[in-house]
């Protein structure tokens, strides 16, 4: 059976760890530091079968090398000179086999122009997205455009609704504060918010999120319907799903 558990990293992130059972090999995403996964896998007694990377960025490929040195595992991930270590790289349709299990790549840039995404079809699907897709949010545009965004969620809204979303960040609350303001009138939403709350105080995750979820509460997700085109229109264009979702974007870079 696999299991997918996060490892708390650096301020914010979570290193997803995926593993066969419980004294299987380990695979694990977007280690931005190599410790906890080091003592996870002493813990485990455990080895390190594979890391998949998702984009460049240092909180997601900071553990890298050190994990590789260590422990010969193979490196995935995009075609970019400034990720140190990969053995494969991947882009759009590629495909692999990781723990009995197969992964598609998706590229899905917006955050970044190197960002990929790994979906592994199942019951229930996995999709790691980084920082694409956050449980209430998406990411900024730090090299994308708002349509490359916007062009991703639309690939993930089509997904299988029970498809767990593995994002890199636990941005919830924050995300779910903003979401209240981009669509006042969503009970689900407000359940959610104090679902995580809940967990936050007790020092869980908020995350994996889903898919089905993410179009009932996430306003980035929502922005075809008229009362999230109402509110974003206070805060530039609106009008139509791809123009609000930029004005979202920009206006959540500020809130």
């Amino acid at each position: 059976m696999l299991t997918v558990k996060p490892l708390p990293a650096l301020q914010d992130n979570y290193i997803w760890v995926m593993q066969q059972d419980s004294i299987g090999a380990v695979v694990v995403v977007d280690p931005g530091e190599a410790q906890p996964v080091i003592d996870y896998l002493d813990k485990q007694g455990s080895g390190l079968e594979a890391i998949l990377i998702t984009h460049h960025h240092h909180d997601h490929t900071g553990g890298v090398e050190a994990l590789k040195a260590r422990y010969g595992a193979r490196v995935i991930g995009p075609d970019n000179p400034r990720i140190a270590a990969i053995d494969e790289t991947v882009r759009e349709g590629d495909s692999f086999r990781l723990l009995g299990r197969q992964f598609e790549v998706m590229e899905t840039p917006g955050h970044t122009l190197d960002h990929v995404s790994y979906l592994s079809s199942g019951t229930p699907s996995l999709l790691f997205c980084a920082d694409t897709l956050f449980c209430g949010g998406c990411g900024r545009l730090f090299e994308g455009t708002p349509e490359q965004m916007f062009t991703a969620l639309s690939r993930f809204a089509a997904l299988d609704d029970d498809t767990l979303v593995f994002g890199a960040h636990e941005y919830t609350l924050a995300n779910l504060k903003f979401a209240r303001a981009a669509e006042p009138d969503n009970a689900l939403r407000d359940e959610l918010f104090a679902e995580c709350q809940r967990a936050r105080d007790m020092n869980r995750p908020t995350l994996p999120s889903n898919i089905g979820r993410e179009k009932a509460i996430n306003p980035f997700m929502r922005a075809h319907l008229e009362g999230v085109q109402q509110a974003a229109a206070a805060h530039g264009e609106s009008g139509d799903a791809a123009t609000t979702f930029a004005t979202l974007r920009a206006w959540k870079d500020r809130f």
